[in-house]
């Protein structure tokens, strides 16, 4: 066990007044839920939540060479992002494995905010710093500068129109501007990982109370409520969105996770993983790789992470994540399986929970696609 003091966020004591359920999340105290998961799993489809995330580790990339370091530390073309938009992206090793994905956002001309996930952000704040060696740029470790609080869900532009005269309407998906919310500066980007539209607000951690104050107020009317690590879980897997230690690992590729679209092998310049990833994308054309797919339960077992999946009696794949969904009223899963059992409607598919063949319905991800 570590005896390491589980980090605080600047919410902390806010979560414990509002008899928040904490856990142990890489190396975070953070709330897990403050009521019934599923309740604030259906407000986020329907009204709206209210995320701390200020775990996530937030890394500034500054100076005349940034966007080169970028392209060259990240599969991604960093230097086409445009000022104030924002791009999903992986680090990888050299051997191509993926040691995170990423968001990136251009802030200005020559400065990024690199957003990491919380159990990798010392990873890929090591990794960028060693791949900035002969760059004319700065890698700064901010991730003490900020607090950063989700607000999810169809209700999300209203509540927070209330509180900005930020241009809402004119801010994309993947994109942030500067803007003041609350009185309290921020960036306010439109990005999120819960499959509905919404905003991620950087600020600094000593205003981290008073916006989220005066969010829940603004929220008040509509049913906005705080919302926890765990639906935050099962809200991702209904979007078919992938997580790092599940769905994403050192030991696969970007095209072994189905996303070598992130991979840019058309940028100038060389990449860390280049030829690895060549390499990779030409073994998945010629013999496909185990595909990642949805899995939709016939009964009421749920499928954890781990557990074979199976077809006329032979493994054919594993599930990666899963959780009962709300939405669909059934348990569902990610797994890795076989190119020859991927397609939809694939007969005779089934998971091994413990002992027993339970049989599932492959489906396309993802499981939820909110009406737009």
């Amino acid at each position: 066990m570590s005896s390491t003091p589980l980090r605080r966020t600047a919410l902390d004591a806010l979560h414990r007044s509002l008899d928040a359920t904490m856990t142990d999340f890489a190396g975070w105290d953070m709330p897990l839920r403050y009521g019934s998961e599923r309740d604030e799993h259906l407000a986020v489809r329907t009204k709206a939540g209210l995320f701390d995330l200020s775990h996530m580790g937030e890394i500034t990339v500054t100076g005349p060479q940034a966007a080169q370091l970028l392209n060259y530390a990240l599969v991604g073309n960093i230097a086409s992002v445009g000022v104030g938009r924002a791009r999903y992206t992986m680090i990888c090793r050299a051997d191509g494995g993926i040691l995170d994905d990423l968001i990136v956002y251009r802030l200005a001309e020559a400065e990024y905010m690199v957003v990491a996930n919380a159990s990798n952000a010392q990873i890929v704040l090591d990794a960028l710093t060693e791949r900035a060696a002969g760059f004319d740029a700065a890698v700064r470790d901010d991730r003490d500068a900020y607090a950063l609080i989700a607000v999810q869900g169809p209700e999300s532009p209203g509540i927070l129109k209330q509180l900005t005269d930020a241009d809402l309407d004119g801010l994309k998906y993947y994109a942030g501007l500067p803007g003041t919310v609350a009185g309290v500066p921020a960036l306010i980007a439109r990005t999120g990982y819960t499959g509905e539209d919404g905003f991620e607000l950087f600020v600094q951690p000593e205003h981290a109370v008073a916006l989220w104050e005066a969010l829940t107020e603004a929220g008040a009317g509509v049913g906005l409520v705080p919302c926890g690590l765990s639906c935050r879980d099962t809200l991702r897997l209904e979007a078919g969105m992938p997580l790092y230690g599940h769905e994403l690992s050192t030991a696969l590729t970007p095209f072994d996770a189905g996303l070598g679209r992130v991979v840019k092998f058309e940028k100038e310049g060389d990449f860390v993983g280049r030829e690895a990833l060549r390499e990779a994308a030409s073994r998945a054309q010629e013999n496909p790789p185990r595909v990642l797919v949805g899995l939709v339960a016939e009964g009421r077992r749920v499928p954890r992470a781990g557990y074979a999946v199976v077809a006329g009696g032979e493994v054919i794949g594993e599930v990666t994540s899963g959780a009962p969904s709300p939405t669909l009223g059934k348990p569902i899963a990610m797994a890795y399986v076989d190119a020859a059992h991927a397609a939809p409607g694939t007969p005779g598919v089934g998971v091994d929970v413990r002992g027993t063949h339970e049989p599932y319905e492959v489906v396309a991800l993802p499981f939820y696609k909110r009406q737009k």
